[in-house]
């Protein structure tokens, strides 16, 4: 492997990880905050590339495609969490499961019955089609850098949101002490809503920039799903921070896996999350 080819697969790790992150966070949050294990995230990345199919479509701009899809997103996550997550939060883990479990076939039928069962393709905007050389012969997409650079700034924005911020004040609180938290006169209802409208947000955010270079097809959320478990276990749950670094290191072993060691390269990821788990048990980071 030379320099240039080098280069190349770090950006595309390091692409692949943030996008990793973006899942996983929400995923982390919803389990760190308000203790469901939600089965059904990969749905939500599903919502999010078949949003920016039927949206982009509709509109005739991905741009607003993705607004209008943070938008819904956000009103389905504040709708679900009112009318079903809601009465799961004191359940034990294995009803939370069964009934998360229960929504991914829910979800699958629904999108059967709106958009079918053929693979989309969603088109890259003009401005973002181009390619950036490395050298005289290799170059990279600029709308691979666009989706990491949009990650980032989520990333950011989520960390400002969580530490600097009045509400993520009362997040962490809840998280800490929902008892003495409610009897501070914080709504954690509230609150519990907002985290999952933003968890589902996140989710098909990552959903509708990797719509475009991965397509819209039948079932795509559970691949992504067992990856986002391994990044949340390995990051240690309900950290926000150890998800960053563990999907950023889910990124680098499991492209560089790739290249490298083809033949084992799917197990790679899991033999990482092993040597983590027996090194610290409750992952790199803790709550």
């Amino acid at each position: 492997m030379n320099i240039a080819d080098f280069l190349i697969q770090t950006l595309n790790s390091v692409q692949y990880g943030l996008l990793l992150f973006m899942l996983a966070a929400g995923l982390t949050l919803i389990f760190g905050i308000m203790g469901v294990v939600n089965l059904a995230h990969g749905s939500f990345y599903m919502l999010g590339a078949y949003l920016a199919y039927s949206l982009s479509s509709m509109l005739g701009s991905f741009t607003l495609a993705i607004l209008a899809g943070v938008v819904l997103s956000v009103l389905f996550g504040l709708v679900l969490e009112r009318v079903l997550f809601r009465f799961f939060y004191q359940r034990d883990h294995l009803d939370q499961v069964l009934m998360t479990f229960g929504l991914i076939y829910i979800f699958e039928e629904l999108r059967s019955i709106l958009w079918g069962d053929d693979v989309h393709g969603v088109p890259i905007p003009p401005l973002l089609t181009g390619s950036i050389p490395l050298t005289d012969t290799l170059s990279y997409p600029i709308y691979r850098l666009f989706m990491a650079g949009l990650c980032v700034l989520l990333a950011i924005g989520l960390y400002l949101l969580i530490s600097q911020t009045r509400l993520g004040m009362k997040i962490r609180a809840g998280a800490f002490n929902r008892d003495m938290t409610e009897s501070l006169g914080i709504n954690i209802k509230l609150i519990h809503a907002v985290v999952f409208a933003i968890g589902v947000a996140l989710a098909s955010v990552a959903g509708m920039i990797a719509a475009p270079i991965s397509s819209v097809y039948p079932n795509m959320g559970a691949p992504v799903l067992i990856m986002c478990f391994v990044v949340v276990v390995i990051g240690g749950i309900g950290s926000v921070r150890g998800a960053l670094i563990a999907a950023l290191l889910v990124g680098f072993v499991d492209t560089f896996g790739k290249v490298l060691l083809p033949q084992v390269s799917a197990m790679l990821v899991y033999m990482l999350m092993a040597v983590v788990l027996l090194w610290k048990p409750e992952g790199l980071f803790k709550q």
